[in-house]
């Protein structure tokens, strides 16, 4: 259910490391429907530094508003510019369309993030 190829948060976020030193950030399956229908994604500036654990932006629904939080430490160089006039795009398709931003990685990759499996058995643990 959860895409082998990336890692994961406890706070529900994704991240994919490139082969470039920059990684595709955005939310799970799992935060989406918990979330609900997406209206709004509110996120950084291109520019900005987040810090691994911080809160970078949030992401509003019919139901509530989410904080996101910086999976690794990086320099912003991408948003998806398309979740402007599309937010639902985070609902449709959250690991592909539905990406949030892309980092330029600064230092080392941070040991707490999950790989898929641990990230199932996670969410397997809060739902019951």
């Amino acid at each position: 259910m959860y895409p082998a190829d990336l890692k994961y948060t406890k706070d529900h976020e994704w991240i994919k490391i490139q082969g470039d030193g920059t990684a595709l950030v955005g939310i799970t399956h799992y935060a989406q429907d918990a979330l609900g229908d997406v209206v709004f994604v509110d996120l950084p500036e291109v520019g900005d530094q987040l810090t691994h654990g911080d809160e970078f932006g949030t992401v509003e629904s019919v139901k509530t508003v989410s904080e996101l939080f910086a999976p690794i430490s990086g320099a912003v160089t991408e948003l998806n510019a398309s979740l402007t006039d599309h937010p639902e795009y985070v609902n449709e398709d959250p690991y592909g369309k539905g990406w949030m931003l892309k980092l330029q990685i600064s230092g080392a990759a941070q040991a707490d993030l999950l790989d898929a499996t641990a990230y199932e058995a996670l969410v397997g643990s809060e739902s019951h």
